[in-house]
Formats: C-alpha cells, sequence, structure tokens
C-alpha cells in the first residue's frame, strides 16, 4: 500500500475507514501490477500506469469503486468491456461501471466476485 494514500485517508476522518482499507487490500491482492495513488480525491489503482479504478470516499455513507479506462473520454465499445457474471456492476457506460459497499461484511461476502471483475477488468482495459 502506498504510504501516501494512508497518510491522505489519516487526514480524512472517514466514518468508512475500515471499509475502506479493507478494499485498498482487496484491489492490490487481486491483481499484480496494479499501483496505488491518490486521484480524483480518493485512492485511486492503475495498471502500467493507466488508471483504471478509483474508490469514490465522499459521500461518506458508501464506498463506490468506479472501473473506467481513464480520465479522457474514448469512443464507446459497442458491447460493455467485460461480461459481469457476478451482478456487481451498476453500468454506467459500456466502458465505465460502479460497485458500491457499506459494511465490511458485504466487501467479504463479495470478496471472490470483486477479484474476478478487478481480473477481467484489468486484461480488457491493457
Amino acid at each position: 500500500m502506498n504510504p501516501d494514500v494512508t497518510a491522505f485517508l489519516d487526514k480524512q476522518n472517514h466514518p468508512l475507514r475500515n471499509e475502506i482499507e479493507l478494499l485498498r487490500s482487496k484491489i492490490l491482492e487481486a491483481r499484480e501490477g496494479l499501483s496505488e495513488n491518490i486521484k480524483w480525491n480518493g485512492p485511486n489503482y492503475t495498471f502500467n500506469g493507466d488508471d483504471r479504478i478509483t474508490m469514490r470516499i465522499h459521500p461518506p455513507k458508501q464506498i463506490q469503486l468506479v472501473f473506467h479506462r481513464g480520465a479522457k473520454k474514448l469512443e464507446q465499445p459497442h458491447n460493455k468491456i467485460i461480461e459481469d457474471t457476478s451482478g456487481l456492476l451498476v453500468w454506467k457506460e459500456n466502458d465505465r461501471a460502479v460497485v458500491s459497499f457499506k459494511t465490511s461484511g458485504e466487501i467479504d461476502a463479495q470478496s471472490a466476485e470483486l477479484k474476478q471483475v478487478i481480473i477481467k477488468w484489468i486484461a480488457a482495459t491493457s
């Protein structure tokens, strides 16, 4: 885990800090080569230097993971970028989707599915 991200989160005094830490671990463990930084006012995960997953921590009622292809708007693929057999993803566009969590229990219960989504997303966007 990136100590700069930890320092940023220490300043936030976030009510879902345990859930944030759990998600940080799950994301970084899911796929070798993911790096963590701060972008868009939250933890962000890159693969080969490209932004792929951003943790949305505000408003502090839930934690959202935004799966995307980076900051620049790209031409939309005709179909969703991955097949989501988990049902976790809420699609915003064919190349952008969101997963929401409110409790550590939800994260633990869906961690295997989340790992598969991360693996598929990185493979499809790299």
